[in-house]
């Protein structure tokens, strides 16, 4: 069961790549990945942000150099400590990070649209259940570490603009981040 889902994730993760090749093949995976947490938690500091991307100091401060540098993010004085950088997305991060998300969501919708109404709702209920055994096994080997949906929210709770009763993973499909309680 475990190869022919660690294949069938492959061609997931092929589809996904070739999104983000095709829509931000100017950043890198770090890049890209700084940019989706600070869309995450707009204003976030640096210290913050290296620690959500398992970065060191230094390394997260020198990719928001370049971040910067590529018109992708904004630095500004902190609100309450004049030290403190606040880091935000600039509009043309935010249009990459959604021209990302409609060229992903397209791609799959054409894989879908080949299968069967039994095999698509199989499928989003296989993955729905996955993420939950996935969230409840991270959260039991780092307690005391709160799991966030793509949306920033605790996991248990819906994502914003989600229908009433909807949980797990938010629209976006980024997966969790972690970050200290």
């Amino acid at each position: 069961m475990a190869a022919a889902l660690d294949e069938a994730a492959a061609t997931l993760l092929a589809v996904w790549e070739a999104a983000r090749e095709r829509t931000t093949s100017r950043l890198s995976g770090a890049q890209l990945r700084a940019v989706m947490v600070v869309e995450q938690y707009d204003g976030i500091n640096l210290r913050r942000l290296a620690t959500l991307t398992d970065m060191l100091l230094s390394s997260a401060s020198r990719l928001c150099d370049r971040l910067v540098a590529a018109g992708m993010l904004e630095r500004e004085p902190g609100r309450y400590d004049r030290r403190e950088i606040s880091l935000h997305l600039t509009p043309a991060a935010t249009r990459l990070l959604g021209e990302l998300r409609a060229d992903r969501r397209q791609r799959l919708e054409r894989i879908l649209a080949g299968m069967s109404a039994e095999g698509r709702a199989a499928l989003l209920r296989g993955m729905r259940e996955f993420d939950e055994a996935a969230r409840r096994g991270e959260a039991a080997a780092t307690e005391g570490v709160v799991l966030l949906q793509p949306a920033g929210e605790p996991v248990g709770t819906a994502p914003a603009g989600a229908a009433p009763g909807e949980q797990g993973p938010s629209q976006t499909g980024e997966p969790p981040v972690a970050r200290t309680a």
